[in-house]
């Protein structure tokens, strides 16, 4: 009696569902790509533009919008080079006059600040008569109101931060110049930080009289070399800390 012949299973998976299940895999990659693209958190995008002026901007503590005089600020801001050609407009929408403590006038605070071009952004310059007794590195009150200008700025942007603080060249007790001029960065380091923001934004520095702005050799050259320089950085790299 002849065998049957065994039927022929079913065989493997038909070539064209493979094609199709690779494709349909791209797809939804290539959907969830585009998702998590337009849903990227603002903090993100704000690492390539640390000065964001738009209106609808909330500050880091949720305090409210931004305020005009900042909001103008920050727009100014954004080209590093239009600002550096209008200092005297950075000047008065920092510290208008209405935030000025009652023993700093307009001309004494004209020469006791500068606006200065930095290779990595823009640095406020303040001189230690705006900031701190002879000799020491305790801020006086009027350097308070003035730096919470300058921290209320910082609050609205993602900006880094690098603050120096720099003497002339004449001996100082009991610390030397370069401790005292680390101190002095300190200090405001440590102001900043209690207006609550981030400290990973920040690096300090202390130069004593190394890198002077002026002639030691005259009483007003070495005024303007004991300074503290707040360098606020216009530019940022995608993979920095957040």
């Amino acid at each position: 009696m002849a065998r049957k012949k065994k039927e022929k299973g079913g065989g493997g998976t038909p070539a064209w569902l493979i094609t199709f299940s690779d494709l349909v895999t791209l797809l939804l990659t290539f959907f969830v790509l585009l998702l998590s693209m337009a849903s990227m958190d603002r903090v993100m995008l704000s690492q390539m533009s640390p000065f964001q002026s738009r209106a609808e901007i909330i500050s880091h503590q949720g305090s409210g919008k931004v305020p005009t005089r900042v909001t103008v600020l920050l727009k100014l801001l954004e080209d590093t080079q239009m600002a550096l050609n209008k200092p005297e407009r950075i000047k008065d929408l920092l510290f208008p006059d209405d935030v000025l403590p009652p023993d700093i006038d307009v001309s004494t605070l004209d020469r006791n600040l500068r606006i200065l071009e930095h290779p990595e952004g823009l640095a406020i310059v303040l001189t230690d008569s705006l900031l701190f007794p002879s000799g020491s590195y305790t801020l006086n009150p009027a350097a308070e109101k003035l730096l919470e200008q300058v921290g209320m700025m910082l609050q609205y942007t993602t900006a880094d931060c690098n603050i120096a603080g720099h003497t002339d060249n004449m001996p100082s007790a009991p610390l030397d110049n370069y401790a005292l001029s680390g101190m002095r960065a300190m200090a405001v380091l440590d102001y900043f930080l209690a207006l609550g923001i981030a400290p990973q934004r920040f690096s300090v520095s202390g130069y004593g009289p190394d890198k002077p702005a002026m002639d030691n050799m005259t009483e007003a050259g070495r005024a303007q070399n004991r300074r503290v320089e707040i360098l606020i950085k216009t530019s940022q790299w995608m993979g920095r800390y957040m």
